[in-house]
């Protein structure tokens, strides 16, 4: 019997996942969460086999707990349920060392085998999706891009920015814009931390 805790904040999909998986006789759902904030002691109190995760939670993000999981509980494996359909969300996904990844829009039966491979022992990755972050590995931010982004991450305004590369201030908010969308991130702090660990900055 394959365990499972799930973690979805809207509760029509929450309660359409625990009802896919409970139809199978080798599926169990241990738990089932709104917040990432509880992923983590879920997990630690039911030992799951596979964790089930939105990446997009209140609280703490699907990613962040992933890598929290895989830190403390090696042996429970991490499946993304996302609507991030992203090359850089996946790069973000793989570094939080998640077992698989796959979007909200896959066939039903796709995310029952998933949740079984994974389960097994294989990585299982959207394949459309790791193409196109296969295409896009090497540093997808131009060497403005990652100045304005590198001088941001170390804390000065866009107004600093502009004055100090003799940019509009307009010109730098697109490029941090344009850093943000490019990296598949949330924000900009977000942007310039995948920037950082990726080596690009």
């Amino acid at each position: 019997m394959v365990r499972i805790l799930i973690a979805e904040d809207m509760r029509i999909l929450r309660d359409t996942l625990v009802a896919l998986l409970e139809l199978e006789d080798d599926l169990e759902v241990v738990a089932e969460l709104a917040s990432g904030d509880h992923i983590v002691p879920a997990a630690l109190q039911h030992r799951p086999d596979v964790a089930v995760l939105d990446i997009d939670l209140p609280g703490t993000d699907g990613l962040a707990a992933a890598a929290e999981l895989h830190r403390l509980l090696p042996e429970c494996r991490t499946l993304i349920l996302t609507g991030l359909g992203k090359p850089g969300t996946l790069r973000r996904a793989l570094a939080a060392h998640v077992s698989g990844f796959i979007v909200k829009d896959a066939p039903s039966q796709e995310l029952v085998d998933a949740v079984r491979r994974v389960a097994a022992g294989d990585r299982v990755i959207d394949a459309t999706l790791a193409l196109a972050a296969l295409e896009a590995s090497g540093n997808p931010l131009s060497p403005r891009e990652a100045e304005v982004l590198k001088r941001h991450a170390g804390g000065a305004s866009a107004a600093e920015i502009a004055a100090a590369m003799h940019l509009s201030y307009g010109t730098v908010r697109n490029y941090l814009a344009s850093s943000v969308t490019k990296l598949g991130a949330r924000n900009r702090v977000d942007a310039a931390r995948i920037a950082d660990e990726a080596g690009w900055l």
